[in-house]
């Protein structure tokens, strides 16, 4: 099994769903993570910081890695971009996308969300100029990494009690954007907000998830 989980930065990952990548890559699921911009201009980053601190990341999540060269701050739901991402489909061919929530702050993250919707059905188009065999995934998955305090209703949560500390070591290697910026409390806040998820769903702790498709459950298989 392939998952492809698409970012607009480096770290919305880590900070949405780095545990649910850890216990992926656990059991040996094939996990690329793909950022559609370097996330730079930042005030304490730079296109070389931002690449180390990812790259150790998922170093520690075990998952592959790729960064695009997409504008960050300027990120759009073009039809060129939606050809570059569905070339990258094409290229990893995933059973499971995840994309960034659909309702957000930040611009980025809704373009971004846009974006991996229209480059999943972009990826099928026969009789293209988009390199690579045509080719759909089976679902596209929504997780948070949002900048606007949402009253989420997701529609199924996935328990990381085993993976937490995983997830808020990598999202510590962001050291420019957590450390250097005097903003380490937010970890706490994301690893608190977990714990909630957690509690939710009677396990130590947990990340929530969005499927605009109605998911089919075969029990007690799993999620089809």
């Amino acid at each position: 099994m392939r998952v492809l989980c698409i970012s607009a930065h480096p770290d919305d990952v880590e900070i949405g769903m780095g545990g649910t990548v850890a216990s992926l890559t656990q059991k040996n699921i094939q996990v690329r993570i793909l950022d559609l911009t370097n996330g730079e201009p930042t005030p304490m980053g730079s296109p070389e910081i931002r690449a180390a601190e990812s790259a150790r990341a998922a170093e520690i999540l075990k998952a592959e890695r790729r960064t695009l060269d997409m504008p960050n701050r300027y990120l759009e739901d073009t039809i060129e971009n939606r050809k570059k991402l569905a070339s990258e489909i094409r290229d990893f061919r995933p059973e499971y996308m995840f994309a960034p929530y659909f309702d957000d702050a930040h611009p980025d993250h809704i373009a971004a969300s846009h974006l991996c919707d229209a480059a999943r059905f972009y990826a099928k188009l026969t009789k293209s100029d988009i390199p690579g065999e045509p080719f759909f995934p089976r679902r596209i998955i929504y997780y948070f990494p949002v900048h606007i305090r949402l009253r989420v209703e997701p529609t199924f949560l996935l328990d990381i009690s085993a993976h937490l500390e995983t997830k808020k070591s990598a999202i510590l290697c962001y050291q420019s954007q957590f450390v250097l910026s005097g903003k380490t409390h937010l970890i706490e806040h994301l690893m608190t907000e977990n714990r909630y998820w957690g509690f939710q769903g009677g396990c130590d702790a947990a990340e929530p998830f969005f499927q605009k498709e109605l998911p089919l459950i075969r029990w007690p298989e799993g999620i089809a």
